[in-house]
């Protein structure tokens, strides 16, 4: 049948036109050029036309569609770039961290231990210790402290690619400044707090200001960036709802009285 079309569309132009009536007619240069259509199409068109669901519009439409005989072209669906492009970084990520020196990678693991013992043995005995959470906080400022001094050393050196300038190790000094402010707060949870600051101003600079530093060496602080906050968030956490357990305790016990 679409061989047929095609013969007589190559060998007979014509155009379509619409009219008031709800019926398709084919029009050419010619009046006897419908007479040379295949009675097919012309039955097509007319149960098309006399179909009640369909519109004078949707008719032209679809006679439209059956006159093209050009094979159906359908899209592969590819997966969307957001998702490889996550993938690749997450896996860069991961390959830059492997290729870390074993001494880097394993102090900086071990370095962790603190941070994530305290909220950990807090939750397991179901008990708030505000010594303990002290002591984060502590050893908390005084890795701050270390990340802004590493940058001094980084950039001192003459045959170092970052310079000494104000922006470089004025920047610095920012970071252990917070730090030494989360040790003056008498409540944990604001000492917590600044030192989140701290951390994440610090990995801005490591990252943004000084970017001649390594590839595994980012990845590397950016992986102790989040368990650090992580761990410090997770103390606040233990320490609000250790507190508000106390409130309701008391509460209870002067409503017995």
């Amino acid at each position: 049948m679409f061989s047929l079309i095609q013969r007589c569309c190559f060998h007979t132009p014509f155009k379509l036109q619409k009219f008031n009536s709800p019926r398709l007619l084919l029009y050419g240069k010619n009046k006897t050029t419908c007479s040379s259509l295949s009675p097919c199409l012309q039955r097509e068109v007319c149960l098309l036309s006399r179909s009640p669901r369909l519109n004078p519009a949707s008719v032209y439409a679809t006679k439209l569609q059956a006159v093209h005989t050009s094979p159906p072209f359908f899209k592969k669906k590819t997966p969307k770039e957001s998702d490889t492009k996550d993938s690749g970084i997450l896996q860069q990520s991961m390959k830059s961290l492997k290729d870390s020196p074993k001494p880097a990678l394993y102090l900086s693991l071990a370095g962790l231990i603190p941070f994530v013992s305290v909220p950990l043995l807090m939750a397991v005995q179901g008990t708030y210790y505000p010594q303990l959470a002290f002591a984060q906080i502590t050893y908390g400022a005084v890795t701050v402290s270390f990340l802004g001094g590493m940058r001094w050393g980084f950039a001192l050196p003459e045959n170092s690619p970052a310079k000494p300038d104000w922006l470089n190790l004025a920047n610095s000094t920012v970071s252990p400044l917070l730090a030494w402010q989360a040790l003056l707060f008498k409540d944990t949870t604001h000492g917590a707090i600044m030192l989140v600051m701290a951390l994440g101003i610090a990995l801005h600079y490591d990252i943004s200001l000084l970017p001649t530093y390594p590839r595994w060496f980012k990845v590397l602080r950016v992986v102790g960036t989040v368990v650090m906050v992580l761990s410090l968030l997770a103390t606040a956490a233990l320490k609000t709802i250790s507190e508000e357990q106390l409130s309701n305790s008391r509460h209870k016990w002067q409503n017995t009285k």
